[in-house]
Parts: structure tokens; C-alpha cells; sequence
């Protein structure tokens, strides 16, 4: 599954200007701080969303505030998942069941099935399902998704580690 030169992942949501660049973002700068078989020498990011509704946008300026306060600055232009994507990427991770259900309707054949995981299979403190889109709420929406998205990309990340070794 892993790729003979880098391992790629894909961040998957919505509208890919939340959750996934959030991801995304939060997933390179922990690869920052690590070294060995998961790095950022080894691993590749990017981040798409099941629907087309923005793109070509940068992050929501709530999710990047979220981020500010937390010393990390989100980047990255919303694209939509494409079925290319499933031969492009060694995992992709998809932030709540309707995403995965929607990844999974355009795979052909049902072929990547074992690519496609849940985010939250990988926290280790929140016992969320899924990652709850902050879209339609508050800052404090934006910042609970900011850490449970920390939470489990270095989960995602540990496991990674375990997969390669």
C-alpha cells in the first residue's frame, strides 16, 4: 500500500475547507517534529472534498483563526475528490461516515475499499465517530475540531509508524 517513495495521504471532508486542510496542515506539522520511517521526508499531504461548492478557496478564516491560536497557519486551495485520487494516494481519510460513503460510491468496483479509513478510528482521547463539521456553529466549534484533529492525525501518524516498521 505504501508507495516505494513517499507515502501519500488525503485528507477528505465536505466542502475541504474546514476539517480536511485542517488535516492536512495539522498532519505536515507534526512530520515536522518526527524523524524515521514517518516523517516529513516520507510522507506527502493534501486534502480534497466530496463536493465541488468552493472550489479553488483557501481554509475558512474561522478554522485559520483556530489555527493562529494555536501557532500553526492553515494553507491550501479546496479541490474536489476526484476518482484519480484513489491511485494517487496510499490512504485516504475521510473526517465522517457520509464522506466515506460518498469516496466509496465513485471507487470502482469497490476495488480501494481498504484505503479509505475513518479520521477518528485514530484518536486517542476523544471517543468521536466521526469529526463534526464546525461549518454552521460557533469559534468553539472551530477550535474542538482544531484539537480532535490533532488528536487523531497523531494517532494516524503512530499507526502509520507501526504499519511501515
Amino acid at each position: 500500500m505504501t508507495s516505494p517513495e513517499k507515502t501519500r495521504l488525503l485528507f477528505v471532508c465536505l466542502g475541504n475547507i474546514c476539517r480536511s486542510p485542517t488535516a492536512e496542515n495539522v498532519t505536515r506539522h507534526l512530520l515536522q517534529a518526527r524523524t524515521g520511517p514517518v516523517s516529513a521526508a516520507t510522507v506527502l499531504c493534501d486534502s480534497a472534498g466530496t463536493s465541488g461548492y468552493h472550489v479553488g478557496a483557501p481554509p475558512d478564516r474561522r478554522m485559520r483563526q483556530a489555527a493562529q491560536r494555536r501557532g500553526l497557519s492553515l494553507t491550501g486551495r479546496s479541490r474536489q475528490f476526484e476518482v484519480a485520487d484513489f491511485e494517487q494516494f496510499d490512504w485516504i481519510l475521510a473526517m465522517d461516515r457520509s464522506n466515506q460513503r460518498d469516496i466509496l460510491a465513485v471507487a470502482p468496483s469497490g476495488q480501494y475499499r481498504d484505503r479509505v479509513r475513518l479520521m477518528c478510528e485514530f484518536c486517542r482521547q476523544y471517543p468521536d465517530t466521526d469529526v463534526p463539521d464546525p461549518y454552521y456553529g460557533g469559534a468553539d466549534g472551530f477550535d474542538y475540531v482544531f484539537d480532535l484533529l490533532t488528536d487523531a492525525c497523531g494517532g494516524f501518524l503512530d499507526f502509520l509508524d507501526r504499519e511501515i516498521s
